[in-house]
């Protein structure tokens, strides 16, 4: 039944119960689900998600849209999130489930070329880059309202299947800041939109030489990549921990020790390691809790600490210690 052609209104949480089990069915044909879950008030805080954010609200044309987006992604609406090349898609929790999609335009070649111009020799690492630890002239470049990475509204086109005739439905709005949320754990999937590569922002060639002429060889570079390359030290000194550490028996250790050639497992293992074994991969949060055996909001937890040492499951561990050992070889 409607009140003067408008559906009645519909609990939050009657509307999430529907859309998990419609989520539910379409799991057992076998989609991904990979839902937008924030942690705070926040939706996004790094250079790169709040970046977006603030990005898609500078335009006048969707002012009038993204606040109800913004009250959608907040409770969990965004059930679904995935993005690809070019391609947004995603479900988002209303009267139904509805699908969104959103395709953004590659970044033309131009501009691509004069963004990575004025960023030579000034990106010390990759890890910085997608840290967005950037000094303040590249922030201002790669962030430029008409020539920087972000879209810019003609560049970007929404479609979604609910009832609403407007170009940006609160669906569409919420799913753009679930973008923003989701660059902040998976910054390199702002340049897959764009269709283009982020390492080309960073002259890694530069970096090998820098080490090699420092008095390490080759192969000394090949076995520390991860930390000569990327500029990180694998092994920072930990803070305090909220919670303790997990010891290993020494039986446990030594076996720890000889699967791991190469690169040592990290110890202590950090948040910092964890990102950038994860970076030197260029796998999303997602990719690389699948490699591993666990959930995605684990391994966001877990590069939140930053330097702080991270305690787990001697199981857990044991996870970590063989998909590193895959990986190092």
């Amino acid at each position: 039944m409607s009140y003067y052609g408008w559906a009645p209104y519909v609990p939050v949480a009657e509307r999430r119960a529907k859309a998990i089990k419609a989520l539910e069915k379409l799991k057992k044909k076998g989609l991904k689900v990979q839902p937008v879950e924030l942690t705070g008030r926040k939706i996004a805080a790094s250079f790169w998600g709040k970046g977006w954010c603030d990005h898609m609200e500078s335009f006048s044309d969707y002012a009038n849209r993204l606040p109800r987006g913004r009250t959608y992604v907040k409770n969990g609406s965004v059930c679904h999130l995935e993005i690809q090349g070019g391609v947004i898609k995603a479900m988002v929790s209303g009267t139904t489930l509805y699908n969104v999609s959103i395709t953004i335009a590659p970044l033309m070649k131009k501009k691509w070329e004069t963004l990575k111009y004025s960023c030579t020799g000034r990106i010390g690492s990759l890890i910085d880059l997608l840290r967005g630890k950037l000094d303040q002239n590249v922030m201002e470049v790669v962030a430029h309202r008409r020539d920087g990475l972000f879209p810019l509204p003609g560049e970007m086109k929404f479609t979604c299947d609910c009832p609403d005739w407007a170009g940006m439905c609160k669906h569409v709005a919420a799913v753009l800041y679930g973008v923003g949320a989701r660059l902040d754990h998976a910054p390199e999937m702002l340049f897959l939109l764009r269709g283009v590569n982020h390492e080309e922002l960073v002259d890694v060639s530069a970096a090998v030489t820098d080490v090699a002429q420092g008095g390490t060889s080759r192969r000394r570079i090949a076995a520390t990549g991860i930390a000569d390359v990327f500029g990180i030290d694998l092994a920072e000194s930990a803070e305090s921990v909220s919670g303790p550490a997990t010891v290993l028996p020494p039986q446990k250790a030594k076996a720890r020790k000889a699967s791991s050639p190469g690169v040592p497992f990290p110890d202590p293992l950090t948040g910092d390691a964890i990102r950038a074994w994860r970076l030197s991969l260029a796998e999303t949060q997602t990719t690389f809790a699948d490699r591993i055996g666990i959930t995605a909001t684990s391994i966001s937890q877990w590069e939140k600490r930053g330097k702080v040492s991270i305690g787990m499951q001697p199981r857990t561990l044991a996870k970590l210690v063989k998909a590193w050992s895959q990986t190092q070889r």
